[in-house]
C-alpha cells in the first residue's frame, strides 16, 4: 500500500499554515499506514505522536450509534420504543405549524417520539439553517450545534429541550445534532449509568481505546484548537482549557476526545467481528434511515448525494471520484473527517487541530488524494 500522496499533501498543508499539527490513519484491506505532523500548538515544539489525542467533535456521532445498538442488541431497549419512557420531558411534545412560525404556533405531534427517531435524527428537533423564532430560541438554549458544549447538566438538556416545540412532526424530516444528544441522556437513563461509564463499559473498554473519554486526564497529550480567520489561526481552547477537566454535560453529539489510533479501532466494529455490534445491527447503522421526502435537510448540509443510516452519514452516488454508493461515516466541525469506504476496502481517518469553515470541503484534497492512489 502507498499512500505517498496523501501524506504529501497533508505535509504541504502543515508547512502552508493551515493547522499547527494533524494525525492520519489508513487502512486498506489489512495494511494501516500511519501519519503525524506538526507539533501540539502554535508555540509548541512538542511533536503530534499517533496517540496525541485531539477533539473529534461530530466524529462522537457514530460512537452514540455503536452504543445505542449495542444496548439495543442487549434487549435494554428497541428501536420503536417511545422515548417518554426515559425522557418525560418529550412525553407531549407540540409542533410548530410550520417550521418558521412563531413559537406559540404550535399544533400537537400526530406520533410519539421513538428510539429510532433519535437515531436517525428524525425526532422533529435539530439545526434549522434558516432564520426563525425556533432557530434563535435553540441557539438561546444553548441547544444548537457549535464549539461549546451545554454548560449544564442532562436534566437541564431535557428541561430546555422539552420546554420548546418540534420544528417538525417526529419521523418526518432529518435535523441535525440535537438528536444525538437527547440519544446520550436516554441511554444513561435506560441503564442508570453515566455516558462514561457506558462508554468504558460497552466501548472503550472491550476495545481497548484506552485514550477516547469525554476529556483529556493528562492535557499534555491534548492539541490546542484553533479557528481560521482572515489573519491567520486564532487559538479558540488550549490543552489545559475546557477538555481538560469533565464536563457539565456528557454530549454524544460532539463531547469526545480521541486519537487516531483509537478511532481506527473503534471503526473496526463494522467489520463486525469485534463482538460489540452483530452484522445485522452494523447493515442496520450503516443502511439507508431515511426515504428520498426526509432527506431534505442532508442535503442542505452535504450535498444531494448524502443520506443518513443510523449516526452515521451515507454516500448515495459518487458525484466526486472519492465517493462511493455505500460509503459511510461523518466529519467534525473541530477539524475531523473518518469514512469506509466498502468497495475500496478503505478506512481513513484524519484529525487536525483547526476548525472547519463548513460541513464539507475541508477534507476533500485528503480524499481525493487517497482515492488517486487506492
Amino acid at each position: 500500500m502507498t499512500v505517498e500522496g496523501a501524506w504529501q499533501l497533508l505535509d504541504r498543508q502543515l508547512s502552508d499554515g493551515r493547522f499547527p499539527g494533524y494525525a492520519a490513519a489508513v487502512r486498506h484491506r489489512d495494511r494501516v499506514s500511519y501519519r503525524v505532523g506538526g507539533t501540539l500548538a502554535a508555540d509548541s515544539d512538542q511533536p503530534v505522536r499517533p496517540d496525541t489525542q485531539f477533539r473529534i467533535a461530530s466524529l462522537t456521532k457514530p460512537v452514540a450509534g455503536v452504543l445505542a445498538l449495542n444496548l439495543i442488541g442487549d434487549g435494554v431497549l428497541g428501536l420503536d420504543d417511545p422515548v417518554a419512557g426515559w425522557l418525560p420531558e418529550l412525553a407531549e411534545p407540540r409542533v410548530l405549524r410550520t417550521p418558521a412560525s412563531e413559537l406559540d404556533d404550535t399544533v400537537p405531534a400526530e406520533r410519539p417520539i421513538l428510539v429510532r427517531h433519535l437515531l436517525s435524527f428524525t425526532a422533529g428537533i435539530g439545526l434549522v439553517l434558516a432564520e426563525s423564532p425556533i432557530q434563535r430560541a435553540l441557539a438561546e438554549s444553548r441547544l444548537a450545534p457549535g464549539p461549546l458544549l451545554p454548560p449544564f447538566d442532562a436534566d437541564e438538556y431535557l428541561a430546555r429541550a422539552g420546554a420548546l416545540p418540534l420544528a417538525h412532526q417526529p419521523g418526518s424530516t432529518w435535523l441535525y445534532h440535537c438528536c444525538a444528544d437527547l440519544l446520550g441522556v436516554l441511554l444513561a437513563r435506560a441503564t442508570g449509568r453515566t455516558l462514561a461509564e457506558l462508554l468504558a463499559e460497552r466501548l472503550t473498554g472491550p476495545l481497548g481505546l484506552r485514550s477516547t473519554a469525554f476529556y483529556a486526564a493528562d492535557p499534555n497529550r491534548l492539541t490546542a484548537h484553533y479557528i481560521p480567520t482572515a489573519d491567520g489561526l486564532r487559538l479558540f481552547d488550549p490543552p489545559d482549557g475546557r477538555y481538560a477537566q469533565p464536563p457539565a454535560f456528557e454530549s454524544l453529539g460532539g463531547g469526545l476526545v480521541s486519537t487516531v489510533e483509537d478511532y481506527l479501532r473503534f471503526l473496526a466494529v463494522f467489520g463486525g467481528d469485534t463482538g460489540v455490534l452483530d452484522r445485522d445491527a452494523v447493515r442496520l447503522m450503516t443502511g439507508e434511515s431515511l426515504r428520498p421526502e426526509q432527506r431534505a435537510g442532508v442535503a442542505q448540509l452535504m450535498g444531494p448525494d448524502v443520506s443518513w443510516g443510523l449516526c452515521v452519514g451515507l454516500e448515495l452516488a459518487a458525484r466526486e471520484r472519492w465517493m462511493a454508493p455505500g460509503r459511510f461515516g461523518w466529519n467534525g466541525g473541530s477539524g475531523t473527517t473518518a469514512w469506509i469506504d466498502p468497495s475500496r476496502e478503505l478506512t481513513a481517518v484524519l484529525f487536525t487541530s483547526r476548525m472547519m469553515l463548513g460541513a464539507t470541503g475541508d477534507f476533500d484534497d485528503f480524499w481525493r488524494a487517497l482515492a488517486e492512489e487506492l
